[in-house]
């Protein structure tokens, strides 16, 4: 069987066994005995690999003769290959339908915002996502609302025009024949709440164990900028832009259940959904360790490490557009030089704002406040500030999208005059989550991965050894890291 975006069937295998949700929309799995197609996530017991083969797209599985899973829905999986290669169109559409264009537009308003017509983006949806615009939109508003019910003394009123719907009564209806039961009864069943000081909502992000609480939060304090974040081995704040306002997010561990506790301050309700999305991303909620470690287990590099840190994470950026900067600043610098020149930078052209914190003082500086910015004074040699400038100006000019396919965003990455392939691959890993994404040019890895012969690999031959780690290799980069490191 041929490759699919450069995963071997192996590398797929070990996906499928694993439903971890990154792995959504990349591929579609078909089982030979019962003519049916699911994806990574399905819930069904896994089939027998015999009974397996892989195709890259929902309408190539279909092509073959195979029919959708009822259970998983194949043909509305976020983020396919099929939309993601064929029309930038869709992939906007659902970028804005996910942030909540619909909670306050008309379809009308967001097919003009798309240069296309209603007709045509009805098309492109249904065709490309399997739903029209309205159906991904309601079921955005039905799972933000059921969280908020689950996790907040919100209460239910708010909590429907919080989620962007227009009126009660619409509200009621749509979550009963969703969930065959109305809203009271998820309030009237649910937990005990934590405790919240006034201003405060707290929700729950729950995890599989293990999780290497030490591993992340020593990276974010090596990696904090004062200013804007505030690190300790217990909790990690720090301040967040939503529009023109923002908030001030805290992650705790808790220790009792396998969760983090996310507390954010001065919210708007309809900003909760992008920030606990965020912060999954920012500290790895979604990852499957035993899955990744069995993975690991019979490598003779990786072995003993996965070993030692059975619960080791991905620890990320809260922005992808900070993270590349952050990424620029760190080119031929010293993780502490970096820091100090990160700080300067908030400090000279971040927005100061009124924290209860005195700690927390700035946002984390737009494209826009980098653009008009005076950058001759932050200590960055020309060539680099020249880079941070280039990259703001790509970000202002929208030519950078954030929720293209990681591939697509190191592409254009790479493409800006200052920012290499190490770079983009940095912003991958860290600003977008990406489990294979994979510096193969980064010198600390190279050196690792010959260990131990002291020698040091090429970047090619170091991609090479990598493919055996596959689909997990940003999994393999933190653990060589953190071995590099101690």
């Amino acid at each position: 069987m041929r490759q699919i975006h450069g995963l071997s069937v192996r590398a797929l295998n070990r996906a499928r066994m694993s439903r971890d949700q990154r792995f959504d929309g990349k591929f579609f799995i078909a089982v030979t005995s019962t003519r049916i197609y699911c994806r990574p996530i399905c819930p069904s017991p896994h089939a027998k690999q015999r009974h397996v083969c892989y195709f890259p797209s929902a309408a190539a599985a279909t092509a073959a003769g195979f029919r959708p899973c009822l259970r998983c829905r194949p043909e509305a999986a976020p983020g396919t290959a099929a939309w993601l290669g064929t029309t930038a169109v869709v992939r906007r559409a659902l970028r804005l339908i996910d942030e909540g264009f619909l909670d306050h537009s008309s379809i009308g308003e967001l097919a003009e915002c798309l240069g296309i017509g209603t007709r045509h983006l009805h098309r492109l949806c249904l065709q490309h996502v399997g739903a029209p615009p309205v159906s991904m939109a309601q079921t955005r508003r039905l799972h933000f609302a059921k969280r908020l019910l689950d996790d907040t003394n919100l209460p239910i009123t708010e909590i429907a025009f919080a989620a962007g719907f227009k009126s009660l009564r619409r509200f009621n209806s749509a979550f009963q024949q969703t969930f065959r039961r109305p809203p009271r009864d998820f309030r009237r069943d649910r937990r005990e709440q934590p405790v919240s000081a006034e201003g405060e909502i707290v929700l729950r992000l729950p995890y599989r164990p293990p999780y290497d609480w030490d591993q992340v939060s020593d990276f974010l304090v090596a990696q904090a900028i004062p200013g804007i974040e505030l690190v300790n081995k217990n909790a990690y704040v720090r301040t967040v832009a939503i529009g023109s306002s923002f908030v001030i997010v805290r992650i705790t561990p808790v220790q009792t259940e396998n969760l983090l506790e996310l507390r954010v301050l001065r919210a708007d309700p309809s900003s909760l959904l992008q920030i606990s999305l965020a912060a999954r991303r920012v500290f790895d909620i979604v990852a499957d360790p035993a899955t990744i470690a069995t993975a690991f287990r019979d490598d003779p590099l990786l072995g003993e490490l996965v070993k030692q840190r059975p619960g080791l994470r991905i620890p990320g950026v809260w922005d992808p557009f900070e993270c590349a900067v952050r990424a620029v600043l760190g080119q031929r610098n010293s993780a502490r030089a970096a820091r100090t020149i990160a700080a300067r930078l908030v400090s000279q052209v971040g927005r100061r704002i009124g924290s209860p914190t005195s700690e927390l003082t700035h946002l984390f500086p737009t494209p826009s406040d980098l653009v008009r910015a005076d950058l001759s004074k932050l200590g960055l040699t020309p060539v680099r500030a020249e880079a941070l400038r280039n990259l703001a100006k790509w970000a202002t000019n929208g030519e950078m999208d954030w929720s293209a396919a990681p591939e697509l965003v190191c592409r254009s990455l790479a493409a800006v005059p200052g920012i290499g392939h190490w770079s983009a691959e940095y912003v991958a890993l860290r600003g977008l989550g990406e489990p294979d994404a994979f510096p193969a040019s980064d010198l600390v890895l190279r050196r690792m991965a010959a260990a131990p012969k002291n020698l040091s690999l090429s970047a090619r031959e170091l991609e090479q050894r990598a493919q055996a780690w596959r689909p997990w290799r940003a999994y393999a980069a933190i653990h060589l890291w953190r071995a590099a490191a101690i």
